[in-house]
């Protein structure tokens, strides 16, 4: 969105404001939404080098759009990544990094704790394409060392997971990756750049759900890759001008615009997230809190080392209770007497959400994984928004002290 070149060495915070394509003859201040399905060429020379790539150039938006292209070129800027290429979702971004990496007898390492659909589709989906998966701890890189192969193309690390925000480090697997010849991956949904920039830790690849922390406020389904040109551009690019993983204009557009305050919103939710955690640790009824931002998470200080010293947005809790299920009923009676937060999945948003994982997000996976992923009966997530503090705190006192 400038006349002119930016200048190298800008900070993220005004990378996410000014970054994007260059301004139309009309000089627009704000992103211009292009709500169109193609482009009219001035010839029929320059449609044919612009549909056989020969030159730069709009054709048709399920292959390129100057709004999802401003989206592309900030994500990429703030993440510190050279490429970016926008998804319908953040699911498809997955499917988008599988299918275009990846081919039938390769394997993935993968962690075990990992968002439900994550594992769903890595475990189960690509496995009728030849693709095999195995998952292990989140935080034992020697569990990842030991399950690599000679077949092993990727590592694929969401940090923190969803929801008991368990970390890896994304420097040392990384490492670990390349002297494999693997490629390392890394969903970064839950810390958005604000928090990390794993590009620069080493991964050569970056998810995100464009739905959660970069919108911002719950209002579109999109997502993304981050990674090197030679990857995004000569790999991913082709497959979907076929493939139809595309974003929307509009859908674009609303991103954009979240991506211009996610530092502030990381930052503000971030901090009520760590006050709310503290607190909650405090009460009787809650039996463990998982949140990165404190000291009792037993990976404290990679998260200050790598998060930039905040513990994100997210935090679970167990409640108090004697078997499955009376856990369940606890965890639900907890969630249901609330009247502020809002009872869905979704997170990131502005409003705080508060679900109950193993019913919802990790409700499709078996007993055996949930266990493995250490999702009991009992968790309850909290995506902490931005609200009075003291309001979310009495929501859940609401259903805590009125536990049995």
């Amino acid at each position: 969105m400038t006349d002119t070149t930016l200048p190298p060495g800008l900070h993220p915070d005004t990378l996410a404001v000014r970054e994007a394509v260059e301004r139309s003859q009309w000089g627009e201040h704000s992103e211009a939404l292009y709500l169109t399905s193609s482009f009219v060429q001035s010839d029929s020379e320059s449609s044919a080098r612009r549909f056989a790539m020969e030159e730069p150039g709009y054709t048709y938006t399920r292959t390129a759009n100057p709004t999802v292209e401003s989206l592309e070129r900030r994500l990429a800027a703030m993440e510190g990544a050279e490429s970016a290429i926008a998804t319908s979702t953040g699911m498809s971004a997955i499917l988008l990094l599988a299918l275009t990496m990846l081919k039938s007898g390769d394997h993935i390492v993968a962690s075990q704790s990992m968002f439900g659909s994550t594992i769903k589709l890595l475990g189960s989906e690509m496995a009728r394409f030849g693709v095999e998966t195995t998952f292990v701890s989140q935080t034992d890189i020697a569990a990842w060392q030991a399950a690599i192969r000679p077949n092993t193309r990727v590592l694929f690390a969401e940090t923190p997971t969803n929801p008991l925000t368990d970390l890896c480090d994304i420097a040392a697997l990384a490492d670990l990756a390349h002297a494999h010849g693997a490629l390392l991956a890394v969903d970064n949904s839950f810390a958005s750049p604000v928090l990390q920039r794993p590009v620069q830790l080493g991964a050569d690849l970056v998810v995100y759900s464009g739905t959660k922390l970069l919108d911002g406020q719950g209002r579109v389904m999109a997502g993304a890759v981050c990674g090197s040109p030679a990857i995004v551009e000569k790999t991913m690019a082709p497959f979907m001008r076929c493939a139809g993983l595309s974003l929307s204009p509009f859908n674009a557009w609303v991103v954009l615009k979240g991506l211009e305050t996610l530092s502030l919103r990381v930052k503000a939710e971030s901090a009520a997230a760590l006050d709310l955690a503290a607190w909650l640790e405090g009460h009787p009824k809650v039996a463990r809190v998982y949140y990165p931002g404190l000291p009792s998470h037993r990976q404290h200080e990679l998260a200050m080392r790598q998060q930039g010293g905040m513990g994100g947005t997210v935090l679970s809790f167990d409640v108090l209770g004697q078997g499955a299920e009376q856990l369940r009923a606890n965890a639900f009676h907890v969630i249901d007497s609330t009247r502020v937060c809002s009872i869905t999945a979704n997170l990131g948003d502005v409003k705080t959400t508060i679900t109950h994982p193993a019913s919802t997000s990790h409700g499709r996976l078996t007993e055996d994984q949930r266990q493995a992923a250490g999702i009991g009966q009992g968790l309850v997530r909290v995506s902490v928004g931005l609200e009075h503090l003291d309001d979310l705190k009495a929501d859940l006192l609401r259903g805590l002290d009125s536990l049995q």
